[in-house]
């Protein structure tokens, strides 16, 4: 015979633990901001001045948490990376450079894997930023700029597992990076070319000319062409639209499935119709050197699937259509 599992806490209490952490988290974070001082301005003098790398380091859960705030430096145009301080110890602190800066996180200013660094980094010349809870610690102590992590409690109830700790690092750490990216004047197209995978970058550094049809998948009928001809190009290129072009070889308008219903609903005789009756003048239009995100928002605005893609001169060089944004991930 089985016994029936025994009951968990009611979710109610689960829900009252979860709101206590964030709240004594939230208020971890927001002493931070009274506590940011000259050394803040001091650590980001020494960053921006470096001709080198910010190096940073830290032990165990410091240590995840240094290893989050080197990438976010790196992405946001301080170029930064990790050591592990006991690697440091062990070789690792070749890759450190005179021209580099090292930031240094531990909680309590004196784990040992960390202040043993201290003076090798000093022989070197190399400026150290701590980020500490004890500003009277030894790491702080020794610190060109120290950064003020520290925090009441932990959110752990026994006081002892690092958790409003560990925020309040992170959110100091980010605090550090965008003070340097708004001092840098870092753009929105920067922070695109160090993330040339992700959504982000698609939708900065992707323009139209890489994504249109082109050359004979460009659907286009000469002005007068009877109506028929413009559903065959449609049909044949399977755009959903095709140019209708003069003389030149200018745009002069367009002919959608839109342009279609639109057609059947007002004409009892389509054979007899040319393509310059029922078209759309002029057409909305892209040029090749538009930001592909720039093609999504005039398609989403003027509610359509595809663009005509023309040249300076307004000869259509090229066709975009909104299947070719969403498979290229810019949407």
């Amino acid at each position: 015979m089985t016994q029936d599992a025994t009951p968990g806490p009611a979710p109610s209490t689960l829900r009252d633990s979860a709101r206590r952490t964030l709240l004594l988290e939230q208020q971890a974070i927001a002493a931070l901001i009274e506590r940011l001082d000259a050394d803040f301005d001091r650590a980001c003098e020494l960053i921006l001045a470096c001709r080198g790398r910010v190096v940073v380091t830290g032990m165990g859960k410091s240590g995840h948490i240094a290893g989050k705030i080197a990438a976010t430096l790196a992405s946001t145009g301080t170029p930064a990376f990790f050591v592990h301080p006991g690697e440091a110890s062990h070789g690792d602190l070749g890759m450190i450079t005179p021209g580099d800066v090292v930031l240094a996180l531990s909680h309590s200013g004196e784990t040992a894997e960390v202040t043993a660094l201290l003076p090798l980094l000093k022989r070197m010349g190399v400026p150290l930023v701590s980020m500490t809870g004890r500003p009277t610690s030894t790491l702080a102590r020794h610190a060109e700029a120290h950064l003020d992590a520290g925090v009441e409690r932990e959110a752990c109830p026994l006081d002892l597992a690092p958790t409003s700790s560990t925020t309040a690092s992170l959110a100091l750490g980010d605090a550090l990076a965008v003070a340097l990216l708004e001092s840098r004047g870092f753009t929105a197209e920067d922070f695109a070319r160090s993330h040339p995978g992700g959504s982000l970058g698609k939708r900065l550094l992707l323009r139209v000319a890489d994504l249109m049809h082109q050359g004979s998948r460009l659907p286009r009928v000469p002005l007068g062409s009877p109506l028929r001809d413009a559903l065959l190009e449609i049909t044949r290129q399977g755009l959903g639209f095709t140019c209708v072009v003069d003389d030149t070889g200018r745009l002069v308008g367009v002919y959608t499935d839109g342009d279609l219903r639109r057609t059947l609903d007002q004409h009892r005789d389509l054979g007899a119709l040319t393509v310059d009756e029922v078209m759309t003048v002029p057409g909305k239009r892209a040029h090749p050197e538009m930001l592909a995100a720039e093609a999504v928002r005039l398609m989403e605005d003027h509610r359509i699937s595809a663009l005509a893609v023309v040249d300076d001169q307004g000869r259509p060089i090229g066709a975009l259509h909104m299947h070719d944004l969403l498979a290229s991930g810019v949407i």
